[in-house]
């Protein structure tokens, strides 16, 4: 089975091919330079440039992948969340394509394309397990209880984590986006310089918490606290914020296995924190923790196998929680 995923939830179009599970073609039109001086994404801007883009990407992929459009078995395209006008693009596009060609069309979440990332490379893991999902616009964790079957056991109650990495990033005066900047500055940083308290401490749920700790760093700016300094110990807190969470819900629930998804997944010192735990952790292939089209094929590929369907009449959702259940 052909698939071809398209995701354009937010700032980069993504465009890939999955043949049988296997990821064949992954290709990503980054956005971030037309992004950075803003400082974050600008929301018409985004959809402007998915629009000017994506055919072309759509058509690379099928030449990358030696296959013609007729040949497709299937497409699918991320329904939600995201910037609404970002989502239209290549959700419209999916369905006008699957429309023309005669083909399903499989409507995907975009949390659920995360999870589904993670197993790539290891799809003989199988449920129950936790899956973390921190990126720039989610942080939540889901018991994943079988395949389609989605708790959510806790979620950030204000800022993701991947955006309080760029609102930080952006106070000390670092580029866009800010995970990588900050992680980059922390390593010439002493963590133990700079009091930044761990949010949330002492609660027995499994809520994260950012929007604080982004307050914090810029009280620690204004009182004169060296920004390499600043950088460890705001990525210090924010790991070990997450980490104590995510141990949380696995001595709760009994679950040893942990997905680790999205963009903040790539950052060396959380994964660091969490291996430290005695976890059995599944992290993505670099080039698919972020947004891509390749995960939007996969987790078509895996529910279509499921149930089959064919979902042309769905809108899509710029607000759309993950609650499906097989």
């Amino acid at each position: 089975m052909w698939i071809l995923g398209i995701d354009t939830s937010c700032d980069d179009t993504g465009v890939g091919l999955v043949r049988d599970g296997t990821v064949v073609v992954n290709l990503v039109a980054s956005q971030t330079l037309l992004h950075q001086r803003y400082g974050g994404v600008v929301p018409e801007l985004a959809s402007r440039e998915h629009t000017q883009v994506i055919d072309g990407l759509v058509q690379q992929a099928l030449e990358e992948g030696g296959i013609e459009a007729p040949a497709l078995d299937l497409i699918a395209a991320t329904r939600g969340p995201g910037l609404i006008g970002a989502l239209l693009v290549g959700y419209t596009y999916g369905k006008g394509l699957a429309f023309a060609l005669g083909k399903p069309f499989v409507a995907v979440h975009h949390l659920e394309g995360h999870i589904y990332a993670a197993l790539a490379e290891q799809p003989e893991v199988t449920p129950p397990f936790l899956a973390l999902i921190a990126s720039g616009g989610h942080t939540h964790l889901f018991e994943v209880r079988s395949w389609g079957n989605y708790q959510l056991l806790g979620a950030t109650l204000d800022d993701a984590a991947g955006e309080a990495f760029d609102k930080s990033a952006r106070l000390l005066g670092l580029g866009y986006p800010g995970g990588p900047q900050i992680e980059q500055l922390a390593r010439q940083g002493d963590a133990r310089n700079v009091p930044l308290g761990v949010p949330l401490q002492g609660q027995e749920g499994f809520a994260f918490s950012f929007s604080g700790l982004k307050t914090a760093v810029a009280r620690a700016i204004e009182k004169g606290y060296a920004p390499a300094d600043i950088a460890a110990r705001f990525q210090q807190v924010a790991v070990e914020h997450i980490s104590q969470v995510v141990t949380r819900a696995a001595q709760r629930t009994g679950l040893t296995t942990v997905l680790v998804t999205g963009g903040v997944a790539q950052n060396a010192a959380l994964q660091a924190h969490l291996r430290a735990s005695g976890l059995r952790l599944l992290f993505p292939p670099r080039g698919l923790a972020t947004d891509n089209g390749a995960m939007i094929a996969l987790a078509a590929w895996r529910t279509q196998a499921q149930h089959p369907q064919n979902q042309l009449e769905l809108p899509a959702a710029a607000y759309l929680p993950l609650n499906r259940t097989a």
